[in-house]
């Protein structure tokens, strides 16, 4: 079955705000049914976060004592967000660094920008400590890396059937349910997994 996937369908050819879902021929495995938000698309490139892929290894609140944001101390007690919050594996490039996707919060994050409608990107140790003190904005997630790609780099994969474009879904982007991300992103176009062709792709 094949789908129009033709970024003049959008009012914008710029895809900032939108999701990149892989389709099944992806060849780089380390995008296989991901589900990248991308935060900034223009003629000189494309950068996102993957959404739906966490760290298994990397435990939230032994990340921000690491920082020293937070005492080592076991009996800690931190807000429901951040204790809650799970790290994930946000792309292959600087995987070292951190970054969060969040909403718009009451006060200021410094250092933050504008990562499509409503939504912001922060990758300085402001946010983590505002999230740290039950301070931060409402929705967020925190990612180590990104997915990052030259100009028409992303036009070009896109024209090869290597990636879906689908409609930002706010649920899908903060939501912890990180197993049926990939099904949901789809599932907003009106379509079943199953049904897609594995045409070949790459990253």
């Amino acid at each position: 079955m094949n789908y129009s996937n033709d970024s003049s369908n959008f009012q914008s050819r710029f895809l900032t705000g939108m999701f990149l879902v892989a389709m099944p021929g992806m060849m780089d495995q380390r995008f296989d049914r991901a589900v990248i938000y991308l935060c900034a698309h223009s003629d000189d490139g494309a950068m996102g976060i993957i959404i739906n892929k966490p760290a298994e290894d990397i435990v939230f609140p032994e990340l921000l004592q690491q920082l020293e944001i937070i005492p080592e101390k076991p009996s800690i007690s931190l807000p429901s967000q951040a204790g809650n919050m799970k790290v994930l594996r946000g792309g292959p490039v600087e995987t070292s660094r951190g970054f969060v996707l969040h909403s718009v919060p009451v006060e200021p994050i410094e250092g933050s920008v504008t990562a499509g409608d409503e939504i912001r990107l922060s990758a300085t140790i402001d946010i983590l400590k505002a999230i740290a003190r039950g301070q931060g904005p409402e929705d967020a997630i925190f990612a180590l890396g990104y997915a990052g790609w030259a100009s028409g780099q992303l036009e070009s994969e896109i024209q090869d059937n290597g990636w879906m474009i689908c409609p930002l879904d706010r649920k899908i982007l903060f939501d912890q349910e990180f197993d049926s991300k990939y099904v949901r992103a789809l599932g907003s176009l009106g379509i079943d997994p199953a049904m897609l062709s594995p045409l070949a792709g790459h990253a």
